[in-house]
């Protein structure tokens, strides 16, 4: 019982980090489009 509730805590630990992964991911993408859009607009980033 103590190994699953160790490895249930570690794995829901490794789901969280990624979930903020993939938002700051998203994050720089969003970041990188508004720059290019604004630097086709004749805009600076």
């Amino acid at each position: 019982m103590r190994k699953f509730v160790t490895l249930v805590l570690i794995g829901g630990s490794l789901a969280m980090t990624a979930c903020n992964t993939v938002r700051g991911v998203a994050t720089d993408v969003n970041s990188a489009a508004n720059c290019t859009e604004n630097t086709m607009k004749g805009g600076r980033c």
